[in-house]
Order: C-alpha cells, then sequence, then structure tokens
C-alpha cells in the first residue's frame, strides 16, 4: 500500500508502535533508496504535527496504540495529553488503521475497533470499516489460524480442536526443545526460515562485554540465549530488533517484543508455565511470567493468550508447539497434533 500510493505521487507515511519492526524496515530499505527509509515512522512521532500535512498515514498494528503519546506519568497519575489515536488521525487527511484485537499483548495498549471509530466520531470524521477475511500468514491458510484461537479460548465458542492435516501448513508438537531445535535447524539447512519464540517465563540478561549472550532459557538440560537486548550488533550477534530477519538470529530465542509484527517460514513455540492445561481449561499464573509489563496487569489471562497466539502465528510454512509443562504438551498430543520423537522425527518432510 505505502509503495503503490507513492508511486502515484500521494504523500504516504508508514507508523507503527514497534521499535523492531520500524528499524528492521528502515534497515531493509535503506539498502535501496536512504530517502525511502524516512517514510518509517512510530506512533508517537505526531504529538506536534501539522494538521492534514501528511496524504495518508498508514497505522500498521494499530492495537498497539498507547493511551498517549506522553511517557512520562504526572504525580503518580495517569498520563497526560491528547489521546494518541486523535493525533494519528489529525495528522493525516486520511489515516488507515490495521488491526488484530487478538495481538493485544502488553498493559497500556489500547488499540481496537471500537477506540478508533469513538475517537473518529468525536472529531467529525466518517470511518469506513473493512474487515479483511484474507491473509497471506500461515501460508494463507485461515483455518489453521481459527484452530489456534480455539485452542487458546480467543474470540470462539468451542475450545481447543482436534488437528486435521492441512495441505498449505504443517503443524507438530516436540517432546523436548532439542527435538524442536533439530527439525526447524534441518529447515534451516534447506534455506528455509526459522526461529524458536517462547513466553516469557526466564529471566533476560544483558549480554556480556565481549557480546556474548546469556543461556537465560532453560529447560532440562537444554539451554540457549535470549535473542540480544543490544541495539547493535556485536561479533556477529545481531540486535534485538534484527532478530527475527538477521541469519544469526537462529538458535536465540525470541520473544513477543521481537516476534510480532514479523514472519519466517517455520515457527517454534515454547510454551512456559504462564499458561498451563489443567483439566478441562487453561490457567494462567502470574508467577512464572518474568515480564514486569505483563504479569501486574489486569487481564493477565487474555494477555498471555494473546502472546502465545502471536507467537504460534509467525509462521509461513509450518510450526512446532512444545510446552514445558508435561500436561500441556500431552494435550497437544492427544489433539492429535503429528509428533516429533525426541531428537529425531516423525512425520518430517
Amino acid at each position: 500500500m505505502l509503495g503503490a500510493l507513492n508511486r502515484h505521487g500521494i504523500r504516504a507515511v508508514h507508523a507503527t508502535g514497534s521499535k523492531s519492526f520500524t528499524l528492521t524496515l528502515r534497515d531493509n530499505v535503506e539498502k535501496v533508496n536512504r530517502r525511502a527509509a524516512r517514510s518509517f515512522s512510530y506512533f508517537n512521532s505526531y504529538t506536534h504535527a501539522t494538521p492534514h500535512d501528511i496524504d495518508v498515514l498508514i497505522c500498521d498494528e494499530a492495537h498497539r496504540l498507547r493511551e498517549t503519546s506522553d511517557r512520562r506519568r504526572h504525580f503518580d497519575g495517569p498520563r497526560q495529553g491528547r489521546p494518541q489515536v486523535q493525533e494519528l488521525i489529525e495528522a493525516a487527511a486520511v489515516p488507515v488503521f490495521l488491526l488484530d484485537e487478538h495481538q493485544l499483548v502488553r498493559r497500556g495498549e489500547v488499540g481496537s475497533v471500537r477506540l478508533i471509530h469513538d475517537a473518529a466520531n468525536d472529531m467529525g470524521v466518517k470511518v469506513q470499516q473493512i474487515d479483511l477475511r484474507h491473509q497471506f500468514r500461515c501460508g494463507g491458510c485461515p483455518e489453521y489460524v481459527t484452530w489456534v484461537e480455539q485452542l487458546l479460548g480467543l474470540g470462539w465458542e468451542h475450545g481447543p480442536q482436534p488437528w486435521r492435516p492441512l495441505e498449505t501448513f504443517e503443524l507438530y508438537v516436540a517432546r523436548t526443545p532439542a527435538g524442536m531445535e533439530d527439525f526447524l535447524r534441518a529447515k534451516q539447512d534447506e534455506g528455509r526460515t526459522a526461529r524458536m519464540a517462547a513466553g516469557f517465563c526466564w529471566p533476560w540478561s544483558d549480554p556480556l562485554a565481549d557480546g556474548t549472550l546469556v543461556e537465560d532459557v532453560q529447560i532440562g538440560d537444554w539451554r540457549r540465549p535470549w535473542n540480544s537486548r543490544a541495539e547493535r550488533e556485536k561479533n556477529g550477534v545481531p540486535p534485538s530488533s534484527l532478530w527475527a530477519t538477521h541469519p544469526a538470529g537462529f538458535g536465540q530465542v525470541g520473544c513477543i517484543y521481537t516476534a510480532q509484527g514479523f514472519e519466517y517460514d517455520y515457527a517454534g513455540v515454547i510454551f512456559g508455565e504462564d499458561l498451563v492445561w489443567r483439566g478441562e481449561g487453561w490457567q494462567a499464573n502470574r508467577q512464572a511470567n518474568k515480564d514486569s509489563q505483563v504479569n501486574g496487569a489486569p487481564r493477565f489471562g487474555e494477555l498471555v493468550r494473546n502472546t502465545y497466539r502471536v507467537l504460534a502465528t509467525r509462521g509461513m510454512s509450518g510450526a512446532v508447539l512444545f510446552s514445558k509443562d508435561p500436561e500441556t504438551n500431552h494435550m497437544f498430543e492427544r489433539l492429535g497434533i503429528p509428533l516429533l520423537s525426541g531428537r529425531g522425527s516423525r512425520g518430517w518432510r
């Protein structure tokens, strides 16, 4: 959309609330056209914008809108300033909001269809709502996305459903994280892209002085580092914003902050103990979650289920699920998901 509009002489700008997403877009575009990289901005960049200075403002991942663009709190009270959604609506002749309400994963994110409608109505702006029924994600396979949402109890009457094999998407369950990693490495060796990501259930250390990453994610004798928290590449380790696209990102475990907004061919998803299956339903455990931005949120259970929904839908061709909690992993197997046995495989293609 951005490219098509600019080619027709319409001044269009892309905005998002994701640092990783924006920096990755800029990094890729700068290789071709340095000036074009200026077309990528952040939601909080329009506090003092001239009204309607932009023809079209594409607000991508608008579920990540904040209440205001002011990061400060005054006298321990709420943030001050105009609503961020109003700033964005006023900044362009035509603001476009793209959002998925099942991707709300952090405390403080308020983007919703209702929020945009209410703000526009208050400003006397007409809204045209377009529901996108088709997608490229997950092999263009809406059946898989629906299955994940049912699995996690998000917006569907029925809960987890038996897995039915699909022609355009592969799904497996691993009994060990090592088995998952071996499968994904084999895909990498075939020339595909693959990443492992996990719920935020382990501490996240800063890199050592030489850039070496601490192996924080530990499950039995399997240990791997989170992706780097650094802003720059060091000794071949990519910065956090480029984990999903840099070739050296494989072998590190990404989290929601570095995976959201990106796709790769095969997604490995490690469920931590912040979301476990007990009896006939999910139980969310704040104590197992290490993310201070989430574990204190009033809607913790919804946010953590949304997090795993995002991680499980990053794969374009396939996904592998693994839960540190044995009962939860056994539930995956009972749904009929093909099993990767130990460090070997069954059903590999």
